[in-house]
């Protein structure tokens, strides 16, 4: 399991108190593996200069196979240096990632899920995906029991994303506990009965910073585990 360590709403240090221990940290690792794993252009001469050395007088290494010998060290090095260049990189991309998900904390983020968590005092806003105009779409809410407590009748609408909102109540207009309700969206759509793609919004509690994995997640209310911010469809409105 990748660990992963919170950044937005835990107390202590601040986010980019965080975020540069982080980075210290990973360079201080990075330069203490370097140092007992790299062979060294230096290393190379050594072992060259032995060869010459201890090579065969009657069989001694053809310029050929000396200069094959360095070709491959210097693609080997090249190679590397690359690799550390690509693994910089990816660092300051998960850096700014991070950094710039960090206003992201206490914002609504549509996910795509059509599972929400409703508050305890209002309802849950969601998206709904259609392939093509429709006569009437109706929206249905269930508990987390499967049971079906409210019907939302939108009317026609054209195909393309349509926005809802669920005020929290059901059919008696009674405002429901808070927990987690299932959205399903249906309708009428050539002469058959057919559901379509329900998206919820949900708010963002802290940002996750991955250890190396490029990844960038987050943690939402009613989530058991973070989502990766690649995966959010849209930002609310603060």
């Amino acid at each position: 399991m990748t660990d992963f360590k919170g950044i937005g709403s835990t107390g202590g240090l601040s986010y980019m108190e965080q975020l540069k221990g982080m980075q210290e940290k990973q360079l201080q690792e990075k330069q203490e593996t370097t140092a007992t794993n790299e062979l060294k252009q230096e290393d190379f001469l050594s072992l060259l200069t032995k060869q010459l050395a201890q090579q065969d007088p009657f069989k001694p290494v053809e310029n050929e196979q000396m200069i094959a010998q360095m070709a491959s060290f210097a693609t080997v090095d090249g190679i590397t240096k690359m690799n550390d260049q690509f693994t910089t990189l990816n660092t300051a991309m998960t850096s700014n990632q991070a950094l710039q998900a960090s206003t992201l904390v206490g914002r609504d983020v549509l996910v795509p899920n059509s599972t929400g968590n409703k508050p305890a005092e209002s309802g849950l806003a969601a998206m709904v995906n259609l392939p093509q105009a429709l006569d009437n779409l109706f929206v249905r809410i269930e508990d987390q029991h499967g049971q079906l407590v409210r019907t939302i009748s939108m009317g026609a609408k054209p195909g393309g994303e349509h926005r809802f909102e669920w005020d929290g109540n059901d059919e008696q207009g009674n405002m429901l506990p808070q927990g987690k309700y299932l959205l399903k969206a249906g309708g009428m759509l050539n002469g058959e009965s057919q559901e379509f793609e329900v998206s919820t919004y949900a708010n963002v509690n802290s940002v996750l910073l991955g250890q190396g994995d490029g990844n960038v997640m987050l943690n939402l209310d009613g989530y058991d585990a973070p989502m990766r911010l690649s995966d959010v469809l849209e930002v609310g409105k603060v």
